[in-house]
């Protein structure tokens, strides 16, 4: 590996005159070249299939040349193993032919075999780590939004069933938690031992709740999932939707955070103060606008946080299909050729 910005920046060590540049979606529909691998496989394929996620895994590496590549997987893989009949369908998503109805389901939930049931996974990385001169980050869905999917059965604008069932059976849904906690430590943990280097845990659907509901049915989680990986020496990044308003809590955790759009990164800083690890923040939709304005709305991001050691450019969430790679190019060329030496003279 030649390419070790990632893991300075994750340990608040980064002193090159740039951050490092890594993209959520960076391997995606957007990608003429990911299209054509999809023409000949479906998602699930493509995901249970090593050579293939390898493949699509390193496109973002050929064609952009970011600082890292993360796993071409899905956080719901690990439902999938639990026999809930996971599917794909065009324009409505991920499908589950048989989420939880009712809590005394819970009791019944199989001892997952992670290295049987989900060993594809283990053997991309494998893969790719042989391929790769940059860091590769694998990673999981959190408990509450993987338990989200399974008690509504697909995606959920107000997660209506999840919420019934936090507010009138809590008891077992902290008990759910607790089986998705203990089966994405041993998943991360298999992702690790085949060579991941670095570790994302996307908790998508938390911004459906109020920060005392977070500390009460995320946090925790969070923090026994961080410890464990982190008991590895390996270290963990840590994605919610509403991250800007969750950003105090999330730090507890000891993971670095990434933050979306809503919030201003130096305001963050600030308050955290300068150990907590910050990924983020741009406005996914800025890739809509001219090049121009993508450089300098990217430069505007890079010198608010110019020279900081523990800072990595990202999104605020991930790339979007119908975006254009060039647009998506332009963003990263322009992380790569920033001076933080030159800005600091700027101002």
């Amino acid at each position: 590996m030649t390419n070790t910005l990632l893991l300075k920046a994750l340990a608040g060590q980064n002193h090159h005159a740039r951050p490092p540049v890594w993209l959520m979606r960076q391997a995606g529909r957007y990608m003429p070249q990911y299209r054509a691998i999809r023409e000949r496989h479906d998602f699930l394929s493509m995901c249970r299939h090593p050579e293939v996620a390898a493949e699509v895994t390193l496109l973002p590496i050929q064609l952009l040349d970011v600082d890292a590549a993360i796993l071409f997987a899905d956080i719901l893989l690990i439902l999938d193993a639990m026999g809930r009949g996971l599917r794909f369908e065009e324009k409505k998503g991920p499908i589950l032919e048989r989420p939880l109805v009712h809590p005394s389901e819970i009791a019944q939930l199989p001892e997952l075999d992670i290295p049987g049931q989900l060993g594809y996974v283990g053997d991309a990385i494998r893969i790719l780590r042989k391929e790769l001169k940059v860091p590769l980050l694998g990673f999981a869905g959190a408990p509450f939004t993987l338990a989200s999917y399974l008690i509504e059965g697909g995606s959920s604008r107000e997660l209506k069933q999840t919420k019934l069932w936090m507010w009138r059976e809590p008891k077992a849904f902290h008990q759910l938690l607790d089986y998705l906690t203990e089966a994405t430590i041993r998943y991360l943990k298999m992702q690790v031992e085949a060579g991941a280097q670095a570790l994302q845990l996307f908790d998508s659907w938390a911004h459906v709740l109020a920060q005392r509901q977070f500390a009460q049915f995320c946090l925790p989680y969070h923090r026994r999932i961080v410890e464990a990986i982190q008991a590895l020496d390996v270290p963990m990044i840590l994605f919610c939707r509403g991250s800007s308003v969750f950003a105090p809590l999330m730090a507890q955790t000891q993971a670095a955070i990434s933050l979306d759009w809503n919030c201003q990164l130096s305001s963050i800083r600030h308050h955290l103060g300068p150990h907590t690890v910050l990924q983020g923040n741009l406005d996914p939709y800025v890739l809509y606008a001219p090049l121009e304005t993508i450089r300098k709305e990217v430069q505007t991001v890079l010198t608010e946080m110019a020279g900081d050691p523990a800072y990595i450019f990202n999104l605020g969430h991930g790339i979007l299909p119908d975006m254009d790679l060039d647009a998506v190019r332009c963003l990263v060329d322009t992380v790569k050729s920033f001076s933080a030496c030159t800005a600091t003279a700027r101002t």
